[in-house]
């Protein structure tokens, strides 16, 4: 085990049933593993990550590292909002996620948003290893802060990254989002294909960083929360589908947010109404394996009652509702 490892667990199928064989975790991490949630017919391990203190404090470092065994189900969630405090100095927070999904295996990652204090700095990254029939649900989502007392957009530094490799460490999806310093340089995402590898790679990049433009506090304007949800594998299909419909109702067609609306400039055509709730879908991997929703809210609320909505078809896989 590397020294440097705050959490482990293992999950493998015993007697027919997605069992914890492994579980190890220290200051400033602790898991709690109900015996059963939801059904006593349901297959289904649910993993509540906790910090002692009630947050991510000034300088914490964890590291976890999850296996999900061949034909097991897992879920990884949160008991409320991660925290994470003021910054001491230039003392930046990290935590490291890594998981691997085996064959027809399911691993659902659903924690409620992360919220920086005025001045935090705090970085995190989840790498899922993954095979051709794993099947997986991420949820990674941030606030602006404690937006409702006024403090909006005032964190020294936010930076989230998700990456999912096939076998062989093929790169299927690239995602990283930072934020530094209150302000906003540019906002890029990207999608190409990797020729190298054959098949529809995402590689997307949020910067929200220092820079001459305004600050993010200025362009985000009344949206307070940025989320991502990614859906990946043959047991998600009837999810995927639905989910692109839903967005599709919701979000009139004629929508289209670019760079001069969410700075504030104003262009000398018709401007739609902003609306309070924006979402869009992309898919990605060979024949569309994956999918990719982004969402921008001006509240949490919102984003919790989407993913209530959204998230309610996994029920029949988890024993419980996401979010309920």
């Amino acid at each position: 085990m590397d020294q440097l490892e705050t959490g482990s667990v293992e999950v493998e199928k015993i007697a027919g049933k997605s069992t914890v064989t492994r579980c190890f975790s220290k200051y400033p991490l602790k898991f709690i593993i109900p015996k059963k949630v939801g059904p006593a017919s349901t297959d289904a391990v649910w993993i509540y990550t906790l910090t002692y203190g009630g947050g991510i404090v000034s300088g914490d470092s964890i590291s976890c590292n999850f296996t999900i065994g061949d034909d097991c189900t897992a879920v990884l969630t949160t008991q409320a909002s991660t925290k994470v405090y003021k910054s001491v100095g230039m003392k930046c927070s990290e935590q490291m996620l890594e998981a691997r999904v085996g064959n027809n295996a399911l691993l659902v990652v659903t924690p409620d948003p992360v919220t920086c204090f005025s001045t935090a700095r705090y970085s995190q990254k989840q790498v899922f290893r993954v095979l051709s029939d794993s099947n997986l649900v991420v949820v990674d989502w941030f606030t602006s802060g404690r937006y409702e007392s006024g403090e909006k957009w005032d964190f020294g530094l936010y930076k989230s990254s998700n990456n999912i490799f096939l076998e062989d460490h093929q790169p299927l999806f690239l995602d990283t989002v930072i934020s530094l310093d209150g302000s906003l340089q540019d906002l890029v995402c990207r999608s190409h294909l990797n020729k190298d590898f054959q098949q529809n790679t995402v590689d997307e990049d949020v910067f929200l960083e220092k820079g001459n433009a305004s600050t993010i506090a200025e362009r985000m304007q009344d949206y307070n929360v940025i989320a991502m949800v990614i859906l990946l594998g043959p047991k998600l299909r009837h999810l995927q589908h639905q989910v692109q419909e839903n967005v599709k109702k919701m979000m009139p067609g004629h929508l289209h947010i670019t760079s001069s609306t969410l700075s504030g400039r104003k262009n000398s055509g018709h401007c739609p109404s902003k609306p309070k709730f924006i979402a869009s879908c992309s898919v990605f991997g060979p024949k569309g394996v994956g999918l990719v929703t982004r969402i921008a809210a001006t509240t949490t609320e919102s984003v919790y009652k989407f993913l209530q909505l959204e998230l309610s078809g996994l029920e029949t896989l988890l024993g419980v509702s996401p979010y309920r």
